[in-house]
């Protein structure tokens, strides 16, 4: 199965829709039925509601009332198209102007508005690549935005860059791996308590304290804690003070 990433399209036409050009001047004719920005959502919607497998361009096509072929019209594939949803969804989120708030209160908003982005869109994480972001207005405005976060803390511009994609990337992490822990128990219809549970008897057997007497002992004292092996909040609140700590070095 084909990956799919953000910036695997061709540049031009894609950095052309993006900012609202026609990379591709039309013949005359009829108008067109509908807009771009239809197209846009219509794939949105698809990708929010089925997950990212359900985004083609014939059900795009569907969805917005014309013809296969002529979504083509709008779109040149699926590689612009997926650019043009993720940077959509960054042009859509809320912004407010930063306070005189403190630099780790600021990034603090920075990180939980995008993990409330890719938990309510997770297929995010599987196309926003970090390396190759769509560079049109929304990628822009979310950029400046969360760069002016660190306005006052003395860094340099390639620290101010660095510190942020480290700051994302921990956030990209930590949501998918919510994600593939949320997809183990609907796939199996078992929670991560009644998995530990329904296993305990293997484990208790398998695991020797005098061969893995860490393994065991630390083990057991987080599973007892979390009820699991991993837990969203502990891990999320744990990691994010962490990636935070990180940043004030920089500072200091």
């Amino acid at each position: 199965m084909t990956e799919h990433r953000t910036g695997q399209g061709e540049p031009s036409r894609t950095l052309a829709l993006l900012w609202g050009a026609d990379p591709t001047p039309r013949r005359r004719g009829p108008a067109r039925s509908v807009t771009p920005v239809q197209v846009v959502d219509a794939a949105l919607a698809l990708a929010d509601d089925q997950g990212l497998a359900a985004v083609t361009m014939r059900a795009v096509a569907e969805r917005v009332g014309v013809s296969a072929m002529s979504v083509y019209t709008y779109v040149p594939g699926k590689p612009e198209l997926l650019d043009l949803m993720v940077d959509a969804r960054y042009a859509r989120m809320p912004r407010t102007n930063w306070s005189d708030e403190p630099w780790r209160a600021r990034l603090t908003v920075v990180a939980e508005a995008n993990r409330a982005l890719l938990t309510e869109h997770p297929w995010l994480t599987e196309v926003a690549a970090l390396s190759r972001p769509p560079l049109g207005p929304g990628v822009m405005a979310k950029y400046e935005h969360e760069l002016a976060a660190f306005d006052d803390t003395g860094l340099s511009d390639l620290d101010i860059d660095a510190a942020l994609t480290y700051l994302l990337g921990f956030v990209q992490a930590h949501c998918r791996a919510a994600h593939d822990a949320a997809r183990s128990t609907t796939d199996s219809a078992m929670s991560d308590g009644d998995w530990w549970q329904a296993n305990q008897p293997l484990l208790a057997r398998a695991f020797d304290p005098d061969t893995y007497p860490r393994a065991v002992r630390i083990g057991a004292a987080a599973g007892e804690h979390q009820g699991s092996a991993w837990r969203d909040d502990n891990h999320w609140t744990f990691g994010l003070a962490r990636t935070l700590d990180g940043v004030e070095a920089l500072i200091n």
